[in-house]
């Protein structure tokens, strides 16, 4: 059975992302954890405090949260329910980030899938900060949708790759098997001006075409330029349905993340984003 979790703050973009993940799923035996984490809402009304007033708030917060988490389960189950799919709601006592970490560990989660930004986000960009948060540090895969994306099965999936990477075959797994399930297309797309690739590069695409034997493969190249740009083009000209990228030490992701680029992710991309972490579990 599929695990997924389903980080929530109640806004309209994590319903949406729910009810994409339940598309996703629609054919597949899967177990939904919709999950809240309500630290911030404890300490960040009552800094000063007696413990007293911690604990008593801490129990009127997990009370309307599960309340919360009850009325939204009544939202999406369905009628008729689909006998593929159960549902479990998590009151979590805990930062979003720690949390998320914990429960994934706890319930060997496959997937995060969460909406690109909540409430209080700046609609002026595409992820808000507790995503960016989540793709960072969740030692998970972890997929974003937004909000505005009308589901579509992800026939066609870009996958940026600078093939420096020693992949992991747990995480390719879940491309392959997303990519298989639906016959996709998966576009291994390299910038780069140069034609050949080391030893190294060339032993990792061996290993991405012996770990992806699903999907369809196709590797291409395009020059080099301002990548996040470079990507939400080949995403426009080949009308893309899925971005899947890997975070890793040193990576291309990383290096989008941590080094002040992070406004290049909150461009225009428009369609659900598949972030794998390439690290140890």
């Amino acid at each position: 059975m599929r695990t997924v979790l389903i980080p929530t703050d109640f806004s309209k973009n994590a319903l949406h992302a729910l009810k994409y993940a339940q598309e996703l799923y629609k054919c597949e035996r899967t177990c939904f954890f919709i999950f809240h984490a309500y630290t911030d809402e404890v300490y960040g009304e009552f800094k000063t405090a007696s413990p007293e007033q911690i604990e008593k708030l801490k129990l009127e917060k997990k009370v309307e949260t599960e309340k919360k988490l009850d009325q939204l389960l009544d939202i999406v189950v369905g009628m008729p329910p689909n006998p593929m799919h159960t549902f479990e709601t998590v009151a979590y006592f805990d930062s979003l980030v720690d949390g998320i970490n914990d429960f994934v560990d706890e319930m060997n989660i496959d997937l995060v899938v969460m909406g690109t930004k909540g409430e209080t986000s700046d609609h002026k960009t595409t992820f808000g900060s507790y995503t960016i948060e989540v793709f960072k540090y969740v030692k998970c895969p972890v997929l974003a949708v937004p909000e505005e994306f009308e589901y579509r099965q992800p026939k066609n999936i870009l996958f940026p790759t600078d093939y420096m990477l020693p992949y992991k075959r747990r995480e390719l797994k879940l491309l392959g098997d997303l990519a298989g399930k639906f016959k996709s297309n998966v576009y291994c797309l390299y910038i780069t001006d140069f034609e050949e690739l080391s030893p190294r590069q060339e032993d990792n695409k061996i290993f991405l075409k012996e770990a992806l034997t699903r999907p369809y493969l196709f590797f291409e190249t395009t020059a080099v330029k301002n990548r996040a740009n470079a990507i939400m083009e080949y995403i426009d000209e080949k009308n893309m349905d899925m971005l899947v990228m890997v975070n890793s030490r040193h990576s291309f992701f990383e290096d989008m993340l941590y080094r002040s680029t992070v406004d290049l992710l909150s461009l225009k991309i428009k369609i659900p984003f598949l972030v794998m972490q390439n690290l140890n579990r």
